[in-house]
């Protein structure tokens, strides 16, 4: 049996997982990511890769590697352009990488890696034209275009976080103001909440309560947690972030006309409570509505591990 490992490098974790042909997860490994040094994030990824080649089954060889990360993929995947969360500024990742675990690797951004693996093994198996959302700290974005990965001609497509949707809005972290990300993602959740709690507002008592009037405590699960309740004010909050994403999804529509559009990360948790109101939004919103087909909106089927599937399957495919 073949398996590869596959490696999602976030801000705060990197994640790992040993991944067989048919996109089950057989082992899993864990680093913390020092995230200002950009040595010791490759040290660390080589390390989980260790780990997992080291605990291979008898009869399991190790293949290739697989790594994603939320940050700017140059076209020939050789190199991470630009990180936001993490200390990598031109870095020749994947030479660096290969160097250290002597198997071939596989460089990608982490959204086009998750709607590959829903593309693959989860709920986007039957689409071949697919919009990925990940709703977390910000909005990430992942295109498959009849089946093949959209990267662009620098490798940098489908940054779809930062499309300019409310002129002289919020600033970016990119530096713009006014991006999607900043009014459809677990950020801006949180950013409402708190404000809402700050506010004193007794529409807010529940949201308080859960966070012992202390808005900076505040969480995108907690306000979740109390929506599930059937609290006014927390349901209402995730119903804006989920307008919000319809309204975004339904000007995507209109250039790359998706057969299916899937919703990940950490917002798509509240499930019905984000997905409703996005499916509404949708729907009212898009170009041509009653004279064309309108998208599916659902939920990714993968969670997580979405990333580490789906840039496990590409190494795969890389190694042949």
């Amino acid at each position: 049996m073949t398996t590869c490992v596959g490696v999602d490098v976030g801000g705060t974790k990197i994640a790992a997982c040993a991944v067989d042909e048919h996109g089950t997860v057989l082992r899993r490994a864990r680093r913390e990511t020092p995230a200002q040094d950009p040595a010791q994030i490759v040290t660390a990824v080589a390390e989980v890769v260790e780990e997992l080649a080291d605990g291979a089954a008898p009869g399991e060889e190790v293949t290739a590697v697989g790594v994603a990360c939320a940050g700017f993929i140059d076209r020939a995947g050789e190199t991470v352009v630009f990180a936001p969360n993490l200390a990598w500024r031109d870095e020749p990742l994947r030479a660096r990488l290969r160097a250290l675990v002597d198997l071939p690797v596989v460089l990608e951004n982490d959204a086009n890696a998750a709607v590959w693996g829903e593309f693959r093994f989860g709920a986007a198996r039957d689409a071949a034209d697919v919009v990925l959302l990940t709703l977390g700290t910000g909005v990430g974005g992942g295109i498959l275009n009849e089946g093949r990965l959209l990267r662009g001609a620098y490798g940098m497509g489908a940054e779809v976080g930062h499309l300019r949707v409310v002129p002289d809005g919020h600033r970016c972290g990119c530096g713009n103001r006014g991006c999607w990300e900043m009014y459809a993602s677990g950020s801006a959740l949180v950013r409402e909440a708190r404000a809402l709690v700050a506010s004193g507002s007794p529409h807010a008592g529940a949201l308080s309560d859960r966070c012992e009037g202390d808005p900076a405590r505040l969480t995108g699960q907690m306000v979740t947690e109390v929506a599930r309740t059937g609290d006014p004010a927390a349901t209402e909050l995730l119903e804006t972030v989920g307008c919000w994403v319809g309204e975004g999804a339904a000007s995507l529509a209109a250039v790359l006309d998706p057969g299916l559009i899937v919703l990940g990360g950490g917002v798509s948790a509240a499930g019905e409570l984000v997905l409703a109101p996005a499916r509404s939004a949708f729907a009212r919103s898009l170009p041509g509505r009653g004279h064309r087909e309108t998208a599916p909106l659902v939920l990714a089927a993968l969670g997580n591990d979405a990333g580490m599937i789906g840039v496990a399957d590409l190494a795969s495919r890389a190694a042949g």
